[in-house]
């Protein structure tokens, strides 16, 4: 599934023949898990461009070259040319989630992939007041990046890893 989310929104523009503001990108994607909506609202109120799961690579094939395993990111944020993968769930899954991303760098040198894990997604929604977290108790602070990276959106500081 492709969906954009547009970085030209404006706050106060209108669809046409309508008196309502035009949708923003998030609220008319159905994603998977609510952490991914949660982000991509993020995304949209810095008016950064993304595309969710845009791409699905091949990850291990048989014997005979068929496709095994694929992996398919969360997010592209073409802007910066990276692939973000969002995980909030229990850590057998991170663990396979890890993997994947490591086996995709290694396989795609030339793809950048970045994991948000769940206590830095929590520090975000606290951080930006999207929701408030369910799981308070794994919530630390987030610290500013000492140098900015320009391959990812400067307000995700040192919440990337991968």
């Amino acid at each position: 599934m492709t969906i954009t989310g547009l970085h030209a929104h404006d706050e106060g523009s209108q669809s046409p023949g309508n008196d309502s503001p035009a949708p923003l990108p998030h609220e008319s994607v159905n994603f998977a898990h609510n952490s991914e909506r949660q982000f991509a609202k993020l995304l949209d109120f810095y008016e950064i461009e993304w595309v969710y799961e845009p791409t699905t690579f091949d990850i291990e094939w048989d014997r005979e070259g068929n496709a095994t395993q694929r992996f398919s990111p969360d997010f592209y944020l073409p802007a910066f040319d990276l692939y973000i993968e969002i995980t909030t769930l229990n850590q057998k899954l991170v663990t396979k989630k890890n993997r994947k991303v490591r086996r995709l760098t290694t396989l795609y040198p030339d793809v950048t992939c970045k994991i948000l894990y769940q206590r830095d997604y929590l520090n975000l929604l606290v951080k930006y007041g999207l929701e408030e977290p369910s799981q308070g108790a794994l919530l630390t602070p987030v610290e500013a990046p000492d140098a900015l990276d320009t391959r990812q959106p400067p307000f995700l500081g040192s919440a990337l890893t991968g």
